[in-house]
């Protein structure tokens, strides 16, 4: 315990220390906060959002508006109340369920009266019955949020990690340590430790810090929302222990984290929703931890889920978690 411990303090302070690390960690993620609550703070959208389930069944001239975009969800896994709770949300701007024989729209949203005009015109005579739905808008840095600091803990998990062991390798650091009592299981659970200590409270600081000025959106569990937080946190901890486990050269580490980081900030949602892109893509992205991270935390803050609901996002990173450990654990090498 004491080798563990030792080598916990001696990474944490190398972190603390350095100054431009630490405060890159800190600054980066609350700048693109504050950059996105002000970019998107208009309250007018200039494209109509328009979720479909099932089909018309004849011609519907509604449909041809190139205005409008629509989404359609027969055979995802949203149900017909998950849509229509997208429209409580504000996320879709009308819901037509031709399933069901029934149209829902937001009448607290701007552009929903508008959309059942629209529809009333091009349509005449409507052929689903009108239902109302209620609630109040999400904005955009609510729903952001989750994703900034999910990729703000990716790149300070893999490079924090497996690029700072990468390094110790070729400055032979490593070498040296294994010539002491230290086992590759102490030093590689201390290092994860000590990062996953870091990380959390660097995500924790950012949550509270930009909350206090933007008030974000909360209706879940913060014990729910941390358990997640730390699952993702070993996950991604796991990925860069892999890269980290036999690779000696900084340069070919720095290509592979950043050839996992990017594809993982396009496909995982952090900016904008997959929805409405191919299968394919959103195939992909069901296979990256963050997002399952993205996806769990935005669940828990805007629709108030609870551990049921995200259940599938925790079992998904334990279990990936434990596979990577095992396979760091197996292709480590100290030289």
């Amino acid at each position: 315990m004491r080798k563990f411990t030792a080598i916990f303090k001696a990474r944490t302070m190398e972190f603390v220390r350095d100054r431009g690390t630490f405060f890159w960690n800190l600054l980066f993620p609350v700048v693109l906060v504050f950059g996105f609550a002000f970019a998107f703070s208009g309250q007018d959208q200039t494209l109509f959002t328009v979720g479909i389930l099932g089909e018309p069944g004849e011609d519907f001239p509604f449909m041809e508006i190139e205005q409008i975009e629509f989404i359609r969800y027969d055979g995802s896994d949203l149900s017909a109340e998950e849509v229509v709770e997208r429209v409580r949300r504000h996320q879709l701007d009308m819901a037509l369920d031709f399933e069901s024989g029934r149209y829902y729209v937001n009448r607290q949203s701007a552009n929903g009266p508008v959309l059942r005009r629209l529809l009333e015109s091009t349509v005449g005579t409507v052929p689903l019955q009108e239902e109302a739905v209620s609630g109040e808008p999400i904005r955009y840095v609510d729903w952001v949020v989750p994703g900034i600091i999910g990729m703000n803990m990716m790149f300070s998990c893999l490079f924090g990690v497996g690029f700072v062991i990468v390094r110790y390798r070729k400055n032979g650091v490593l070498k040296r340590l294994k010539a002491t009592p230290v086992s590759a299981f102490t030093f590689i659970s201390a290092q994860a430790a000590s990062r996953l200590m870091i990380v959390v409270v660097t995500s924790a600081v950012v949550y509270a810090g930009t909350n206090a000025f933007l008030n974000f959106v909360m209706h879940g569990s913060y014990l729910l929302l941390l358990l997640l937080t730390s699952l993702a946190i070993l996950c991604m901890i796991a990925v860069g222990l892999v890269f980290a486990s036999r690779i000696k050269s900084e340069e070919l580490a720095g290509g592979l984290l950043n050839l996992v980081t990017f594809p993982m900030i396009i496909l995982s949602g952090v900016f904008f929703s997959l929805e409405g892109t191919p299968q394919i893509m959103q195939r992909v992205s069901r296979a990256l931890p963050l997002t399952h991270f993205t996806e769990g935390a935005r669940a828990i803050m805007i629709e108030g889920a609870g551990f049921a609901q995200v259940a599938p996002n925790l079992a998904y990173l334990v279990i990936v978690t434990l596979l990577l450990l095992a396979l760091a654990a197996g292709l480590f090498r100290w030289e």
